[in-house]
């Protein structure tokens, strides 16, 4: 039975620190394309436990600054990149007794999409490298604690979302060829597609418009387009088909 008579009571009383409380971070797969490939980003720790390993950038949520798990995300996402809004998803919430030498450790996987030209890598104090890995290669690194789980998870959610989204628009800049957007789907899903219907999805579906310009440089340029909404993912109502 309770002894106290209000909540405020039983707050002004209440201890956090009397109950064991999990190690709690943020970690992040930063996606680009660059090199026509599905890029991540990955930190080489410059700190035990799992010093000079391979790891998604990441860290422990700052009570102090931090008002949630996005503002988390964000942050890390900004210390690492210079990247202030990129596309972020929330993909996973993992605990165990198992993921963390230091104790019982939980962690908030996002992923995030940006375009590689607006990047500026950083390396910080807890880092001896920051790099962009092609997602191959990285997922066959043996990577710091459970972090080849957490990128095969955003790997994996990523190219189940590319299929009825418009979320690949976030790896371009801010204006854009349609073969270049098509050929950005196609490397992220590894499969070509066709032509025809892709071009016809996205001007259908009246989510990006003409700039007036076209492509400088090329001998043939494309037509420019760019986001009508550059904070809206649109969903369509059916799935890629591919050309094969």
């Amino acid at each position: 039975m309770d002894t106290f008579d209000t909540e405020k009571e039983f707050l002004a009383s209440y201890n956090i620190h009397d109950f064991d409380v999990p190690l709690c971070t943020v970690d992040m797969c930063i996606f680009t394309v660059k090199d026509e490939q599905l890029q991540v980003l990955l930190t080489k720790r410059g700190h035990f436990p799992k010093k000079n390993q391979w790891a998604l950038p990441g860290g422990f949520i700052d009570q102090s600054k931090d008002k949630n798990l996005d503002e988390t995300a964000f942050r890390k996402l900004r210390e690492k990149t210079g990247v202030a809004s990129p596309y972020l998803e929330q993909v996973a919430t993992i605990g165990g007794s198992k993921r963390d030498p230091r104790g019982w450790a939980l962690t908030v996987l996002y992923f995030a999409l940006i375009p590689h030209e607006d990047t500026e890598l950083k390396v910080d104090a807890s880092s001896l490298e920051v790099s962009w890995v092609p997602i191959d290669h990285a997922m066959s690194l043996k990577l710091a604690f459970d972090h080849n789980e957490l990128l095969k998870l955003s790997k994996e959610r990523l190219r189940s979302k590319v299929l009825y989204t418009s979320l690949p628009v976030h790896l371009l800049n801010e204006t854009f060829t349609l073969p270049l957007l098509q050929k950005t789907y196609e490397i992220i899903l590894n499969t070509p597609l066709q032509k025809k219907s892709f071009r016809k999805r996205f001007l259908d579906a009246g989510i990006i418009e003409e700039t007036g310009e076209k492509e400088p440089g090329v001998s043939k340029p494309a037509l420019l387009y760019r986001l009508v909404d550059s904070n809206k993912v649109h969903v369509f109502p059916r799935t890629l088909e591919s050309a094969t």
